[in-house]
């Protein structure tokens, strides 16, 4: 045998070795790049909350159990906030039905058509009583959207009745009447829906619901005056970020892919506002110009929209002055009614620092409680086994859960210890 061969033969075992140690290199990068993005090995954990010692809220707590057990997202994916946040954005949820509802057209006093679409249960509620659900949608959203379907749906086999504002402009095939579409806190068209079913349905109460920048203004529209808060039974806020003035200076960081994420809500906008071109543009008593969509066109983020078109329609002087003006954190101190707050953890649009405003709220008056789950991205709340979610998100079944306590503690407590009612007493207790 030649010394050739011979050197062919010490060399050649050692190549396989070299090239599975590669392998297995890589494929443990893989894994851990995985473990890392998906949060794999995060724990489940029931939702941190926030509450003051009351008799009302050790009841809800009590006959809410959501609130107080593990949330378990699906395990394969279910802990990445971005997945979630993604999968809700994508396909808003799994199988979801279609309620029918009517769409009502209400007339504004700037030449605007607020409409809003209405479902009746399809079921008694469990106290017997008229329960109205009145719901806003997130940036940008309508009745139609999957996440909203889903959750009419449940409300209503649960014996509530849905009232769902469409956003003005949101919806592709309603042209505006006016040069004017929603804003990040404009009340108008909500506060307009609330009248239209306290007046077709004398004897219901109301439950308040918000997702997201409709959590904004469902406590925008409860704190703004006292007698807006008339026949509201509670209200919950889901996955909003309190303060727009706080919130834009981190919707610029890249931490979470947050500016990444602006820049997906701000092609978004962009696409609604030029689909009413020629009603916010065109009509005579518009106060956008030319220049206004020039800029638009070149806009890459929320802020330079905001600034540019979106503060325009209520002739707020600076983006400051809109911010301040339209965000709920200067009026949510005057919410007396039951008020459940929810945030998750790893919200990729929401920063933590933010969370003080509802915690240090919960810490202060005793009608809120504030819930902050380990996971659930923004508006996710996605439950299931390893893969595949569940139609129901636990989002779905914790604002029905807690709506349902909420009803049932109004029904069995007495009058002066009524839910809007809960910081008095009985005279026999005061004793």
């Amino acid at each position: 045998m030649s010394s050739h061969e011979a050197e062919v033969h010490t060399i050649a075992p050692e190549l396989p070795a070299m090239f599975d140690g590669m392998k297995l290199a890589a494929v443990a990068t893989v894994l851990y790049i995985i473990v890392r993005c998906l949060n794999l090995k995060s724990p489940t954990a029931p939702p941190e909350l926030w509450f003051q010692d009351t008799p009302l809220n050790h009841f809800l707590l009590k006959s809410c159990p959501l609130l107080t057990k593990e949330y378990i997202p699906p395990l394969l994916w279910g802990k990445s906030g971005h997945l979630q946040t993604a999968l809700y954005g994508k396909m808003g949820r799994v199988s979801s039905p279609h309620p029918y509802g009517i769409r009502k057209y209400l007339p504004m006093q700037d030449g605007a058509t607020a409409t809003f679409d209405l479902f009746e249960p399809l079921g008694d509620h469990r106290t017997g009583d008229d329960v109205t659900m009145v719901i806003c949608p997130g940036i940008g959203n309508h009745s139609e959207k999957h996440y909203i379907r889903t959750f009419v749906d449940y409300s209503q086999k649960q014996g509530y009745r849905c009232a769902v504002l469409n956003h003005l402009g949101a919806l592709p095939n309603i042209e505006l009447t006016s040069p004017r579409m929603f804003t990040y806190g404009c009340t108008w068209e909500f506060a307009a829906m609330v009248g239209y079913v306290k007046k077709t349905f004398p004897q219901t109460q109301l439950v308040v619901v918000g997702f997201s920048l409709g959590g904004n203004i469902v406590c925008k529209f409860l704190g703004e005056n006292r007698n807006n808060q008339d026949r509201v039974l509670c209200c919950v806020s889901v996955c909003q970020g309190y303060s727009a003035l706080r919130a834009q200076e981190t919707f610029l960081q890249w931490d979470q892919c947050r500016r990444f994420y602006n820049f997906l809500m701000a092609d978004n906008m962009k696409k609604i506002i030029l689909s009413h071109r020629g009603s916010l543009f065109g009509m005579s008593s518009s106060k956008m110009k030319d220049a206004d969509l020039s800029r638009l066109y070149t806009a890459t983020s929320l802020m330079q929209i905001d600034d540019n078109i979106m503060r325009k329609f209520h002739g707020h002087d600076s983006l400051k002055e809109y911010y301040e003006k339209e965000s709920c954190v200067h009026y949510i101190h005057n919410v007396n009614v039951p008020l459940l707050l929810v945030n998750s953890a790893d919200d990729p649009l929401v920063h933590q620092s933010l969370l003080t405003i509802p915690r240090t709220l919960a810490e202060k008056k005793p009608n809120v409680i504030y819930a902050l789950t380990l996971h659930g991205g923004h508006l996710g709340f996605f439950e299931g086994a390893v893969l595949f979610p569940e139609p129901l998100t636990w989002m779905d079944k914790v604002i029905v859960g807690y709506a349902n306590a909420i009803c049932q503690w109004e029904r069995q407590k007495p009058p002066c210890q009524s839910a809007t009612q809960s910081e008095t007493q009985c005279p026999e207790e005061k004793a």
